[in-house]
């Protein structure tokens, strides 16, 4: 699946990471995916580093919800998948 098609289909919100690590530059950004998403980990960071000057880095570690931030030393951790729960 190409990255293009990767972003219909999850709400990934490349522009809004962009936007972000620009406005704070970060050194290193840590990338924190839900297994699901790890076979595309490689295409998002090389988006990424295309689009900023930051050193993308993956967190290849388990993930067991947004509570579960990797010890590191990078100076800004994004985490995917995580989505709200619907309340019913």
């Amino acid at each position: 699946m190409r990255l293009s098609e990767l972003q219909k289909k999850y709400e990934l919100e490349l522009d809004e990471i962009i936007k972000q690590i620009k406005k704070q530059k970060p050194k290193s950004v840590l990338l924190q995916f839900p297994d699901g998403l790890k076979p595309y980990a490689l295409e998002i960071v090389d988006y990424l580093e295309e689009n900023t000057d930051a050193e993308i880095s993956i967190w290849l570690g388990s993930c067991f919800g947004a509570c579960d931030i990797p010890k590191t030393d990078a100076d800004l951790v994004i985490q995917f998948g995580h989505a709200a729960l619907n309340q019913r």
